[in-house]
């Protein structure tokens, strides 16, 4: 038997495996991932959005003939914004409210005859001639502002 021992080498073992590149699969993983949360944040802008659109179709379909059903519309949408996104002043009343109102919006404030309309319309007949449509107009003015900048 013919000596085979210098022909032998020592026994190499493979290097390890690495973890990058990725393979195909985490990657497929990983832009799922990715996509799932572009699309809930997406959600969440279109409902967004959709609210206040929603909110400013109500606004816009009041009826101008009627000052004090008009404003008695407002006074309703803008409580149920109130309800639906700061609950605790949902139950203002008086100058409470307006202040709040107020505090709440950056440019346009609600003051005089437009903030007695608001504070007043809801128990008021509708067949009282205390306030014009120039009244109203300015109401509807601040509260689609309003609208604009809460929702």
């Amino acid at each position: 038997m013919p000596d085979n021992l210098p022909e032998l080498r020592d026994i190499h073992l493979p290097e390890g495996v690495s973890a990058w590149p990725l393979g195909y699969g985490w990657w497929v993983i990983l832009l799922l991932l990715i996509g799932v949360v572009v699309l809930y944040y997406l959600f969440k802008l279109w409902r967004l959005k959709s609210q206040k659109l929603y909110a400013v179709k109500l606004l816009n379909s009041t009826d101008d003939k009627n000052v004090v059903n008009s404003a008695a519309a407002i006074s309703e949408i803008l409580r149920r914004i109130c309800v639906y996104k700061y609950p605790q002043a949902a139950a203002l009343k008086s100058q409470d409210w307006i202040n709040f109102l107020n505090t709440h919006t950056k440019s346009l404030k609600l003051g005089g005859k437009e903030a007695e309309l608001l504070l007043n319309a809801p128990y008021m007949p509708s067949e009282s001639a205390l306030f014009d449509h120039a009244n109203l107009q300015k109401l509807k003015d601040f509260c689609a502002r309003w609208i604009g900048e809460n929702l």
